[in-house]
């Protein structure tokens, strides 16, 4: 890669990315004229007028075009201009008067700029007629022919240039590609046999740099037929109409930028012609032309090789295209046939990855990788689970487009040089915010060999109060040796990715849909059971209380007549019916849990912590507890449900002490996106083969002889941390304590979040 950098604070792009259109200053060969419209008025003229047909250009400006030229000429020109086609009157060939009888013959061209402004150049005519349509299609089909001979596209394009060469005459020519960085590499060259070869050597970004490609993909022809001449000044210098430079983008004669006439000089150059290579609108290459001395080129041979770029273009967009037809043709066959996978497996990532072909095959990477959620399916080689975890967080904050993919991962991502070896190529697609498909592949290691450091591409010369870039002087061999990069990922393999982000979506769509009405339907029964515990619970009491009341009336009325016996059995009647009150008061708690949770808010985590204390206070006197907490955030959750957390663990950690003082401490620690809550303490513990049993509605480890309660405690606790979309889990051992975590989200987990996202969650594991 070509270093960028600072000089002294200068902003060293700015003068890379300059006006260059809007120089005001053509090259001295032609003349420039702008014009007014409608009646041709000249409002902007060159500065050579004199040295062209003997007029100073003073006496031009303001004139009207038909005081310059014949009456007969004037009438076909404006003829031509009220069609709104230029083309059609492009060249005309124009006489202007010199002296007497003496007359100047020129190829006059109209063009609009970018603007609408209407400017005329005119051109020495070498000769006074046109070249003939049939020697202009002989030209092209000559070299049709040859092309025609050969199916190798690197044949064929040295066919190209040796065509280019044979009908210009000039001593080099080159077919020029770009990368997509910028960069470029000739791919072919014809030359004169003393001239240094240039044929395979790449060339950097800055020696075209935008705005000079931008022109190029404006013009199909650039022409400078004497790189050492002095520029001509358009006079005045700022347009009268916009009150600015006048653009020349669309100038045949507009003069090359200093910088880029420095560097033909360096390269030994004395004239040049450049055809574009347009594809799809963008600027594919470019046939560079090379001259030792000053060349001039006329406009009909100029249009000639225009054409005949074009129509050679062509045949190379077709011969690319053919080449990549093939395999475009296989990666869209893998596509179908992942698809009817996807559609054939329960969960479709077992689709991508379970059959042959298979998601490696898409992009012919050596790894890939399904993340979805917080779990990541991988396949061939691949970064770790951390690696690749840390991976999808950076892409979720950096990344926003539909298909992200590069092939030097670790020079924007510096992390992934420590596996550079399987993934310096990385190709992404998200599927939502959190979940992405990968490619990886690995580094290779290659040699590039440049024209010339192109870490020396420029410098930056500050003489004389002048800011200006100059380029280098050396064009030699220079070899690189790159590193952290991989196999370049192909456009026809970024297409199929996004196809199959498309085919991943609908499924997934579709079985949101089938999920949502699943859970429409688990919330209408979630809602009639709550319903039911409710009423249940409510109508229970009554006949419970019934019952006690009169077991113990009979225990008082007959007190003397009731044996030792009797009254032990009206103990166990009235302990049960207690027991049974516990059991429905803490059903009716857990039912209510779901229900409670309307609306969160911010709550200082400390506050339902001193309440659930309050509530706990006789039991923490009685066994002389100490309770100490970490700092203690605030988050967004439900304050009373916090409180019967706080109390049901504490509570539990005070009911299962071991012989010493309970010792219990409630910390609190920031994760990326969550809080990690804890309470330890020095009680009996927990075998860690029940530690998830003991989240379950009526689950004990201990007989309520031993330990009493009903087993509702931790699944109401579970219950609430699952309203909140955390987690809730135990760590411990027998007689060394417990540890219970949970977390809770950073954002909080309101209501309508929740609802709303359910089925979306659920299908994205998280639910």
């Amino acid at each position: 890669m070509v270093a960028e950098f600072e000089v002294k604070g200068i902003n060293v792009s700015s003068l890379k990315e300059a006006a260059i259109h809007n120089s005001s200053r053509i090259q001295p060969h032609g003349v420039l004229f702008v014009l007014q419209e409608p009646e041709l008025k000249i409002i902007q003229v060159s500065n050579n007028t004199w040295s062209v047909f003997g007029i100073a250009a003073e006496d031009v400006l303001h004139k009207k075009l038909e005081e310059l030229l014949d009456p007969f000429q004037i009438e076909r020109i404006k003829s031509g201009l009220l069609q709104g086609n230029l083309d059609y009157i492009n060249p005309t060939k124009v006489w202007v008067r010199k002296k007497g009888d003496d007359y100047v013959v020129f190829d006059a061209v109209f063009h609009r700029n970018p603007e609408g402004i209407l400017i005329l150049e005119l051109e020495p005519a070498i000769s006074q007629e046109s070249i003939p349509f049939l020697s202009f299609y002989h030209l092209a089909r000559a070299s049709i022919n040859q092309l025609e001979k050969t199916t190798n596209l690197h044949d064929f394009c040295q066919i190209i240039v040796q065509e280019v060469r044979k009908v210009t005459g000039f001593d080099r020519v080159m077919l020029y590609k770009f990368d997509d960085d910028g960069h470029g590499s000739v791919i072919a060259e014809e030359k004169l046999d003393n001239m240094e070869p240039y044929l395979g050597l790449h060339y950097p970004e800055s020696d075209i740099p935008k705005p000079a490609r931008k022109l190029f993909a404006s013009n199909f022809i650039r022409l400078i037929p004497d790189a050492y001449s002095e520029p001509i000044q358009v006079i005045p210098a700022e347009n009268p109409v916009s009150k600015r430079p006048i653009d020349l983008t669309n100038s045949i004669l507009r003069s090359a930028a200093s910088c880029h006439l420095e560097y033909l000089h360096n390269m030994g150059v004395g004239a040049s012609l450049t055809i574009s290579l347009i594809k799809d609108g963008k600027l594919w290459g470019l046939i560079a032309c090379h001259h030792q001395s000053p060349k001039y080129v006329s406009y009909e041979l100029r249009k000639a090789c225009e054409f005949l770029g074009r129509v050679i273009f062509t045949e190379i967009s077709a011969r690319e295209e053919t080449e990549d037809y093939d395999y475009r043709m296989s990666l869209a066959y893998i596509q179908s046939v992942l698809m009817e996978y996807m559609s054939q497996e329960e969960n479709f990532i077992d689709g991508l990855i379970k059959h042959q072909p298979n998601l490696l095959d898409l992009t012919s990477a050596q790894g890939a990788a399904v993340c979805f959620g917080d779990n990541c399916t991988v396949i061939g080689e691949t970064p770790n689970e951390e690696d690749l975890n840390f991976l999808v967080q950076w892409l979720k904050n950096n990344v926003k487009e539909e298909v992200f993919y590069t092939n030097s991962l670790p020079q924007i991502y510096p992390d992934a040089e420590k596996f550079k070896n399987v993934a310096s190529g990385l190709l992404a697609i998200p599927i939502s915010k959190r979940n992405y498909v990968l490619w990886f592949r690995p580094e290779v290691i290659q040699t590039v060999n440049w024209g010339g450091n192109p870490n020396e591409a420029f410098e930056v010369n500050q003489s004389a109060g002048n800011l200006r870039l100059v380029p280098r002087k050396s064009f030699e061999l220079w070899k690189e040796t790159v590193q952290l990069t991989s196999l370049p990922w192909q456009f026809a393999e970024i297409k199929a990715a996004l196809e199959l982000r498309k085919a991943i979506i609908n499924i997934v769509l579709r079985q949101a849909d089938e999920l949502a009405q699943l859970a429409h339907d688990l919330e209408r029964s979630n809602a009639e059971l709550k319903k039911f515990a409710y009423v249940a619970s409510h109508d229970l009491q009554e006949p419970l209380n019934q019952v006690a009341n009169y077991v113990q009336l009979l225990e008082m009325r007959y007190e003397t007549e009731l044996d030792e016996d009797a009254k032990e059995f009206i103990n166990f009647a009235v302990e049960g019916v207690s027991l049974m009150q516990t059991l429905i008061d803490d059903v009716l708690a857990y039912s209510k849990v779901d229900m409670q949770a309307i609306a969160f808010g911010l709550t200082e985590v400390e506050t339902p912590l001193n309440r659930a204390l309050s509530n706990l206070r006789g039991r923490i006197h009685e066994t002389g507890a100490i309770i100490k907490h970490d700092p203690l955030p605030t988050v967004m959750a439900d304050s009373t449900q916090l409180m019967q957390l706080f109390q049901n663990l504490i509570g539990n950690a005070i009911k299962f002490r071991s012989n010493n003082t309970p010792q219990i401490h409630i910390g609190a620690e920031r994760l990326d996106d969550e809080w990690l809550f804890s309470v330890r303490d020095n009680g009996i513990g927990i075998d860690p083969r029940f530690s998830d049993r003991i989240f379950v509605i009526f689950q004990r480890l201990h007989t309520r002889e031993e330990y009493p309660g009903t087993g509702m405690g931790l699944a109401i606790c579970k219950k609430i941390i699952e309203c909140h979309r955390g987690r809730i889990w135990v760590e411990s051992q027998l007689g060394a304590g417990a540890s219970f975590y949970f977390t809770i989200p950073v954002g909080g987990r309101e209501r309508e979040r929740r609802n709303g996202r359910k089925t979306q969650n659920n299908l994205f594991g998280r639910g």
